[in-house]
């Protein structure tokens, strides 16, 4: 116990260390990235760094299997090289036994990190597409889903000026939210409020307009404008609305925590849309501890014993070149499952399994060699 603790900890700090280490090179890079992207938008210093520290969570938590392999790689060259290894081996212990205590901490960090750091880069998320949408124009078309309904909202202008606002809402859509079933479009001026509420029973949307069927027109500054409402078949509303920006903004799934994915898949499914890419990222995630344990028993594999000199080069490339290789077929399987040639759960489990499948097959022959 006294020695899995001991090597626990030395995993640990390891991993902690090259976090670190990778966060703030995360950061700088972000930090002239974030500079040069609002350079005409008079954006100080310390806004820049806000922006930055907002965007990096999203892409440390994306690397953290990286991470972790680099972790496992610095833990077990330490052991090597300091000779405990050979200690710890000619102590009677095995191969398996000692890749216990670094993959159960492997595992536990990998549940904390999608319990705590997931919903919090979800967070961070939000807040610098909100930040970003505020400092350069652009940025004003979301898409949200509610319990009973579906909510688009869009940027109106005039001759390139910022002329109001378009609030949308849907009792349900299409798969890929170009048709609005029994629709509602509210438009705000840009400082007068709501002036005008647009009912319609389909909304389709086309080429820089929304094509509207069984219209009523309410204008709201008029002094009844339920008595005054306007009744037409057919109706064109602008919009620099895309379907692609639509997807964009249901889209991430890495947007939504992840306590509320199942209820947002739930409420995507109720109001039409396809869930796939949500169910193929809440099974990912789930998997995510098991991915980190798998990126370590790699690890193990090519390092965990005693190398010197260019061995112990040679034995940090292959271990991570074989993390990448995991991490890239993780990835290759997400875009099967997003694509719906595999069932989620096979796409979130299937990397994990076989990395760690594979990294104990090299393990166990060494051992019995």
């Amino acid at each position: 116990m006294t020695l899995a603790i001991y090597i626990a900890r030395r995993f640990l700090r390891s991993l902690l260390l090259i976090a670190g280490v990778f966060g703030l090179i995360l950061f700088l890079i972000e930090m002239i990235e974030t500079i040069r992207r609002f350079s005409g938008s008079g954006l100080g210093l310390a806004e820049a760094a806000q922006l930055s520290a907002l965007s990096i969570a999203g892409a440390f938590y994306g690397i953290l299997p990286l991470v972790t392999v680099l972790g496992g790689i610095a833990l077990f060259l330490g052991l090597a090289r300091s000779s405990e290894l050979v200690a710890i081996r000619a102590a009677g212990q095995s191969a398996v036994r000692l890749l216990r205590a670094p993959v159960v901490t492997a595992i536990i960090a990998g549940a904390l990190a999608v319990a705590v750091l997931n919903p919090f880069v979800a967070a961070t998320g939000r807040l610098y597409d909100d930040a970003a949408s505020r400092i350069k124009r652009g940025g004003q078309q979301t898409v949200s889903v509610g319990d009973r309904a579906v909510w688009l909202r869009q940027g109106l202008t005039d001759n390139g000026t910022d002329a109001g606002q378009i609030v949308i809402r849907a009792a349900r859509t299409n798969p890929d939210a170009t048709t609005l079933y029994d629709a509602t479009f509210m438009i705000f001026g840009a400082e007068a409020g709501p002036t005008r509420r647009i009912e319609a029973d389909t909304a389709v949307l086309t080429p820089g307009a929304w094509q509207l069927t069984g219209v009523r027109d309410y204008r709201l500054t008029n002094q009844n404008p339920q008595a005054e409402v306007q009744t037409s078949e057919a109706l064109s509303l602008p919009s620099d609305l895309t379907a692609q920006r639509i997807r964009d903004g249901f889209g991430r799934p890495d947007a939504v925590g992840i306590w509320q994915l199942p209820d947002f898949i739930a409420g995507l499914e109720r109001a039409g849309f396809s869930a796939a890419r949500h169910k193929v990222w809440f099974q990912m995630e789930l998997a995510r501890p098991f991915l980190m344990a798998a990126m370590v028993a790699i690890a193990a594999a090519f390092t965990m014993q005693h190398v010197r000199g260019r061995s112990s080069g040679t034995a940090v490339l292959l271990a991570f070149g074989a993390g990448i290789g995991l991490f890239f077929l993780r990835n290759l399987a997400q875009v099967l499952g997003d694509a719906g040639q595999v069932a989620p759960w096979i796409a979130g489990w299937a990397p994990p399994a076989v990395g760690a499948a594979l990294a104990m097959a090299v393990i166990l022959y060494r051992e019995d060699g």
